[in-house]
């Protein structure tokens, strides 16, 4: 049996979407434990490019069975929209399974989510706008509805309208919006709970199964560790835990069983949304490395918000890595640095006169100054190389520094969009 994490070690947007595909296809199950439709994973392969925001990435591989387990915050309109257009794109049909215990995406999440970044203004946190900070206050506060609840209708209406009575109260005083019927909430969810009961099940049973048959698990997750509620740079964090330890919660597995787990790391740093962001670039300096990076630049895959950038931050990859417990490295976009004659890398932070190597509290940040270290480029396209040894020297000293100073091993690297783009690293 093996069960391998993938997970995010910075702020997101790392590339977990292709190493996740690329691992997918030694995968029996894909399991998502956490998130919503608020962040994309983008992957490019023989059927086109996609952006998958809830399916699982293991979608494009038919023997696989993809579940969605009671983590994820369930878009049902956006999922459905999502497996559809997989589907007449020619992508043959996915094995999907979605847990009866993951909760809805409502209408009023969408609602409240937009209405308060408008509220708050100049102080918003970047919200996506996808219903997910409403969604989880809710889950938390004990009035969500899960997708299995959809089909007792005396409950569900004895729910929902325990709990509109405060949302509308909201909606009315706070935000200066009309209030939502009780009757059209029902007949919308009752559209959309015939729509996705072909996709519902047990998903705990059927993980349970195949971990007592040994089968090969892969485990996804959203988002980056400093977007963490609990230990990233909250509050301009998401709303549930993107650390490899929630995969057990989100998914459905004993936590003693999850022994692989594979950091993302992107070879520079790239984040989208507000919060501190040390070694963040501007002007003309920004705007190259943003054209440059990734397959069509750096545009968020949900928002296609230009991606704040900067170079590669090893204090904060080092506390991410540490935080997701990682076992290994996957470091992606390395080919994007090739046009820079020397490669800046952050080791540490200059906090009020003193140098620093712990990531600090995010109310500290703001004060921290980067403390560079210059790496000598390659200055030449690397793109198409398939070989470890045949990467120019300076690119290995460059990766072989990053992994000295996140102190994890790194064992693939990526070098372009496309699935045989990744190589493997030697070790020892």
């Amino acid at each position: 049996m093996s069960i391998r994490a993938v997970v995010g070690a910075n702020w997101g947007d790392e590339g977990k979407g292709k190493i996740t595909d690329v691992f997918a296809a030694q995968a029996d199950l894909v399991i998502r434990f956490q998130g919503g439709s608020n962040a994309g994973h983008t992957i490019i392969n023989q059927f086109g490019k996609f952006a998958l925001h809830l399916l699982p990435s293991g979608v494009f591989y038919p023997e696989v069975v993809n579940i969605i387990g009671p983590g994820v915050a369930v878009n049902i309109p956006l999922l459905l929209k999502e497996r559809r257009e997989l589907i007449n794109r020619g992508v043959p049909e996915p094995k999907l399974l979605i847990s009866e215990r993951a909760q809805v995406v409502l209408p009023y999440h969408l609602q409240f989510d937009a209405f308060e970044e408008v509220r708050l203004g100049e102080h918003s946190f970047g919200s996506t706008k996808a219903g997910i900070a409403p969604f989880y206050a809710d889950k938390y506060a004990k009035v969500g509805i899960q997708l299995g609840e959809l089909y007792d209708e005396e409950r569900l209406r004895e729910r929902l309208s325990e709990v509109l009575a405060v949302k509308n109260l909201l909606l009315t005083q706070l935000y200066g919006q009309p209030p939502l019927t009780l009757e059209w909430l029902l007949a919308e969810l009752h559209s959309q709970s015939e729509a996705i009961r072909p996709f519902l099940g047990n998903t705990d049973l059927l993980i349970r199964r195949a971990i007592h048959e040994g089968k090969r698990i892969l485990l996804e997750g959203q988002l980056g560790a400093l977007r963490d509620p609990d230990h990233g740079i909250y509050p301009y964090s998401t709303s549930s835990s993107p650390l490899a330890g929630f995969a057990s919660v989100g998914a459905g597995i004993p936590p003693y069983l999850i022994t692989d787990i594979v950091a993302v790391v992107k070879a520079y740093s790239s984040c989208v949304g507000a919060g501190p962001f040390v070694t963040e670039l501007a002007g003309d300096e920004a705007q190259e490395l943003r054209k440059r990076g990734g397959d069509a630049g750096e545009y968020g895959a949900t928002t296609g918000r230009p991606r704040r950038v900067g170079w590669f931050d090893a204090v904060a990859t080092r506390y991410g890595c540490a935080l997701q417990g990682a076992t290994s490295v996957a470091l992606t976009l390395v080919d994007v640095l090739g046009y820079l004659n020397e490669i800046p890398i952050c080791t540490g932070y200059n906090l009020r006169g003193e140098m620093m190597t712990d990531f600090p509290l995010t109310g500290e940040m703001q004060f921290a100054r980067p403390v560079w270290e210059n790496m000598p480029g390659w200055r030449c396209d690397i793109s198409a190389v398939r070989d470890y040894s045949a990467l120019p020297m300076q690119t290995q000293c460059y990766i072989r520094r990053i992994e000295e100073v996140i102190g994890v091993p790194i064992r693939w690297i990526s070098l372009g969009p496309h699935r045989n783009a990744i190589l493997e690293v030697p070790q020892g």
